[in-house]
Parts: C-alpha cells; structure tokens; sequence
C-alpha cells in the first residue's frame, strides 16, 4: 500500500465491500419476503439494516482513522473528490425523476384525462386531483368529505422549514471559513448550531406528516398527489436525516482536533452534500408546496 510520500496509493484488501453488499441483499430480501406477507420478512430487514449500520461504522471509522494517520496523498484527495462529485450528480438525477414524474402528472397527465370521459362525470382537471367532493371542498376551502383529503399548503410549516434550511446553508459555510482560518472554537460553534437546524427541520416535517396523515387525509392512498407528495418529501427527509448524522460525525471529529486548514475533504464532502439537499427543497418547497 502507497502513503503519503508518493506514488499511486492502493488500498490492503478488504472484507467491507463484500460484507456490506451482504447487509443491502439481506434488507431487500426481507423487503421482498414482507411485501408478500411471508413472516421472516421484517427479520431480514432488521438483520440486514443492523449489518449496514455495522459495516459503515467500522469502514468510515477505518477511512477516517487512515486519514488521520496521513495515509493518503494527493491522488486519494483528488479520488475521493471526484467520488462524491459523481455520487452527488446521481443523486441529482435520483430526484430529477421524481421531479420530471411530478412535472408529467401536473402538466400533461391531469389535462389529457380531463379532455375524455375516462372518468367519472363533471370531472374537472384541476391539482390536485381530489374528486369532485374534494374540488369542492378546495374551491370552498371547507373540510374535506370522506375519503378525500386537503393538500398541504407553503405558508406554514414547510416555509418554516425553507427558512431552517437556507439559514443551515450559511452556518455550515460559517464553520468552512472558521476552519480554513485554523478558529477551532467558531468551527465547533457553527457545525453545532447546522446540526441542530438539521434536527429541528426533522422534527417539524415528522409533525407535518402526522398532521397531514390524521387530520388532512392525505396518505399514500391519496391519489397521486399524496403519492408523489410523500416519494419527494420522504425521500429528501431521509437526505436530510443522512446528512444530520454526518454533520454530526464531523462535529465530534472537529471536537477531537481532526481537519487542518489545507487537509479537510471529510469536511468539504459532508458541506457539498448539505448544500446538495438545500438546494433540493427549494424545488420541493417551490413545485410540491407552493405552486
């Protein structure tokens, strides 16, 4: 294996890789097995959630004790960086599926079924699509009958959220520019106050999806609306809740003395990542809330 001084670095073989491909098969087995109500199914899961959990400590905490060791040079630098670049695009073509489903629905789906008579009479095309009671009860924004639902609105807690997460943007930008200048304690300070915002954000979208789930009737089972409602804001609630943690981890690693001012791609890595998923909502908040 090559260090620091030179030459093309090559990792020692290791076992991660295989045992965590283990742990993801393992999870999507016991996925598969309860979709289809076999009994073992939510075993697997568990069993193959704790194997992952597993490996990603003892493979992360081994990355981050190489590093700190000064293992890597600058060809590992430049791979590690060109890695999440590449890691974040896939992410950004994960969620422009969702978007560019969404944009069907909206624009072209919803207007084709209403110029027919596929459906039931006086149909109006119109989103959300709610039925004609649940047009009704939008139009004169009243509760909505059985099995309807009312759609979630911007200006409350998702506009909270909005502002949250801008504000996390410049926090975390805050702890960049305080380790760059080797300021221990404002990098401590920023990191914690970003990971905090993370957490609140977290807690006011549970409360918006109990709200939504028991009072406004919008489930999974709503339609379309309440399908892609819960695919975009539940899948960037996981980004978000993945990106808390690792803000996390770096906050403690900055607490131990890790990071130089020159030498900090865990750091830079975990910053683009949340600037990725701020940038995320602003679409959410903007085509899913507001519009």
């Amino acid at each position: 294996m090559s260090t620091a001084n030179g030459g093309y670095y090559l990792p020692e073989p290791s076992p991660w890789p295989v045992i965590m491909s283990s742990g993801v098969f393992i999870t999507a087995l016991g996925f598969i097995l309860q979709m289809n109500g076999y009994a073992p199914g939510p075993w697997l899961m568990l069993a193959g959630v704790v194997i992952i959990v597993y490996i990603m400590f003892r493979w992360f905490g081994q990355v981050i004790g190489e590093s700190e060791a000064g293992v890597y040079n600058e060809q590992v630098d430049m791979s590690f960086r060109l890695g999440m670049g590449w890691f974040i695009f896939s992410e950004i073509m994960f969620f422009a599926a969702f978007f560019g489903a969404l944009f069907y629905v909206r624009v072209f789906s919803v207007e084709w079924i209403g110029a027919t008579d596929m459906l039931w009479p006086d149909f109006v095309a119109h989103w959300p699509t709610a039925g004609p009671e649940g047009l009704k009860a939008i139009a004169a924004d009243t509760e909505p009958g059985p099995g309807q639902f009312s759609p979630m609105g911007a200006w409350g807690i998702p506009a909270i959220n909005t502002a949250i997460l801008l504000t996390s943007g410049a926090t975390v930008t805050a702890a960049h520019w305080a380790l760059k200048k080797d300021d221990r304690g404002s990098l401590v300070f920023w990191l914690a106050i970003t990971s905090l915002l993370g957490v609140v954000f977290l807690s006011l979208q549970a409360y918006e999806y109990a709200h939504a789930w028991t009072e406004l009737d919008l489930t999974m089972s709503a339609g379309v609306y309440g399908a892609t409602f819960y695919l975009l804001t539940g899948f960037h609630g996981f980004h978000v809740t993945m990106g808390t943690i690792m803000l996390i981890v770096i906050l403690i690693r900055s607490m131990k003395g890790h990071f130089k001012p020159d030498q900090h791609f865990g750091f830079e890595g975990v910053a683009w990542y949340w600037h990725f998923v701020d940038v995320v909502w602003l679409g959410l908040f903007v085509f899913v809330y507001w519009l």
